[in-house]
């Protein structure tokens, strides 16, 4: 086999033409060995948060109860967890290269890694990036060679780049995912009310909630289809 690669990330920023929210990392590879010509890699990469590698304001470990429980059990919750998988060909190179490796990412607050990044007010997401895949390289001809298993590279996200790709696309808004009977629910409460739009429903019902104590579940499916 010929000599190994070395993975760095270098960059990362937000996609503004994309579909929908997409994150743009950019990562330097680098060949060693006698002969440092690549022929082309089929290279995947997941990426996983390492909440453990940053601190966190009081503010910022409310937000994250859900997800870690209290401080006191930091020591034995702060588990690292999956944030996106992406996949490249990245074409022939002599000796380093950098290539741009798109991530979509989804505004479903049902996920962990979504939840995690929302309830940051600053600083840096921390990540680890895994590489797998298989190198195209040698003289005369192919010889093929996975790329290990142990190949990584940090990358400390900005949290500034998660905003502003979510407010390209969605600005000051949020996503909420509902089961179907209750957003059928809703929808014949937000019918029956004439409310304008889906926003003034939940509104009303906040305000009911308010005056009436927890009893929104119910104001909900007394108006709407029963549950």
């Amino acid at each position: 086999m010929s000599g190994g690669l070395d993975f760095a990330c270098v960059g990362v920023r937000a996609e503004p033409y994309a579909v929908g929210p997409t994150l743009v990392f950019r990562v330097r590879i680098t060949a060693h060995g006698e002969d440092r010509r690549v022929h082309a890699i089929a290279l995947r990469c997941q990426f996983r948060v390492e909440p453990a590698q940053r601190g966190y304001s009081d503010a910022e470990a409310a937000g994250l109860g859900d997800l870690f429980g209290e401080r006191e059990r930091w020591g034995r919750s702060l588990n690292p967890m999956q944030f996106a998988q992406a996949s490249v060909v990245v074409p022939g190179f002599d000796g380093s290269t950098e290539v741009d490796l798109p991530v979509p990412c989804s505004y479903d607050t049902d996920l962990a890694a979504t939840r995690y990044c929302e309830a940051l007010a600053g600083g840096e997401v921390p990540l680890l990036l895994l590489f797998s895949g298989t190198a195209f390289r040698g003289p005369g001809g192919f010889q093929v060679e996975p790329v290990p298993w142990n190949k990584e590279a940090v990358c400390r996200m900005p949290v500034a780049v998660w905003r502003e790709m979510m407010d390209q696309h969605f600005p000051g808004c949020g996503w909420l995912r509902l089961p179907r009977d209750v957003l059928d629910a809703l929808r014949a409460y937000r019918s029956r009310h004439a409310l304008p739009s889906w926003e003034a429903a939940v509104e009303q019902l906040l305000a009911r909630a308010g005056e009436d104590g927890p009893t929104d579940a119910r104001v909900l499916t007394s108006e709407g289809s029963p549950r």
